[in-house]
């Protein structure tokens, strides 16, 4: 079945969903360990066995177009130094001198033929090498070949960039998306253009990715932004390996689709449904027509704290100064949304989970996001790639 004729029969569930008032439901209830949010011992095995060994997706390619661009950042406390060099290869090494360990390029976003450490003036190429030492007769006898930026294994697809935070790991991003890109590649995602980014924190990176898995909440928590569009407690699941993709139809979708040929129901995203695209362990994209939201959530430096860049894009370039004042408009205005809205009840809960009230949290045969999330995720903490995958 080819991508289309899936997406026009799960647009064709999920109407039923609204005419009937049901949703995607799997056969129990899932009990979490409250110690999920809360442990540091948990918190460095997921550092460790999760964040450390997968594919992360940590920048796009409409953020580095041209030779020359990087993009430096930090991942999970690791400075990351991300950069295209002048065949269009793009790489990526820690942020880390060989010399004395200080960064080689500041935080952000530039264009540069080669990298100096500010601390002492050496230099490295875009492919991380050592080309430049500061009064080198004076520092004594080196072999540059040895000292080197400390690369990282790196893979550009679908519009984005893919980095495993270990040196010398193996990296196979087919392997791990088992076809989830392909939604991205159909956009034609690396065409488009970065438009920028918003960071907001909050409590532990599981509280918050959990509020993208469901819409449970919608009513609720959003009665005046979410609902007025899409039914609470109404979505449908598709499971890519650890990844997911989460329907939620809208209130009218039936009259949105009514004049629609059935064949062509797959190609109506946001006309009457809309997609949030889960890329395990910590990438949330909704993609819309105005503007793209993909958030990359990133455990803090403690068990109770994360960072979330906000990131937007869209497919035309900005037109002109008043595009751009809208456009910032509008990420100031999701930015503002996700904080007021699911940030700020994340701290609540954050803080009353660590109170020791309850010793685990439920999720219901409603959210089976959340369950398959937690699933993948003890899948991983366990370390035995012997042991069954979890199932959608």
């Amino acid at each position: 079945m080819d991508r289309i004729e899936r997406i026009g029969q799960v647009a064709e569930i999920m109407r039923d969903y609204v005419e009937n008032k049901k949703t995607f439901l799997t056969d129990s209830t899932k009990r979490v360990p409250v110690r999920s949010y809360t442990d540091p011992d948990q918190w460095k095995a997921e550092m460790e066995l999760v964040f450390k060994r997968v594919p992360l997706m940590l920048a796009f390619t409409a953020e580095m177009p041209n030779p020359g661009d990087y993009k430096a950042m930090d991942a999970v406390g690791m400075p990351v130094l991300i950069n295209r060099d002048k065949t269009g290869k793009v790489r990526a090494f820690l942020n880390v001198c060989s010399h004395r360990g200080a960064p080689v390029a500041n935080e952000g976003h530039g264009n540069c033929p080669r990298f100096t450490c500010k601390y002492h003036g050496w230099t490295f190429g875009q492919d991380g090498k050592l080309i430049g030492i500061s009064e080198a007769s004076k520092f004594g006898e080196v072999r540059k070949s040895e000292l080197g930026l400390r690369e990282l294994p790196c893979q550009e697809k679908a519009g984005m960039i893919f980095v495993v935070l270990t040196p010398n790991a193996p990296i196979d991003v087919d392997a791990f998306y088992r076809g989830f890109l392909e939604d991205f590649e159909a956009l034609e995602f690396d065409k488009w253009t970065y438009m920028g980014s918003r960071v907001i924190e909050g409590a532990n990176w599981k509280i918050a990715y959990d509020g993208y898995l469901e819409g449970y909440h919608f009513a609720s928590l959003h009665p005046e932004t979410i609902f007025p569009r899409t039914p609470s407690n109404c979505m449908h699941y598709e499971g890519f390996g650890p990844h997911q993709r989460i329907g939620f139809p809208h209130h009218k979708i039936a009259d949105a689709l009514k004049d629609i040929p059935r064949e062509e129901w797959g190609t109506q995203e946001n006309n009457g449904f809309d997609f949030v695209r889960i890329m395990f362990p910590n990438v949330s994209a909704f993609i819309a027509p105005e503007i793209t939201q993909v958030a990359q959530l990133f455990p803090g430096p403690t068990p109770g704290e994360n960072r979330t860049v906000l990131n937007y894009l869209r497919r035309e370039p900005i037109r002109d100064e008043e595009d751009r004042a809208n456009v910032e408009a509008a990420m100031n205005f999701f930015r503002d949304v996700t904080y007021t809205e699911d940030y700020l009840i994340g701290l609540e809960i954050q803080k009353g989970l660590e109170t020791g009230a309850h010793d685990e949290l439920v999720f219901g045969r409603n959210e089976r996001g959340n369950q398959y999330f937690h699933e993948w995720l003890d899948w991983y903490l366990q370390d035995d790639p012997d042991l069954p995958e979890p199932q959608m």
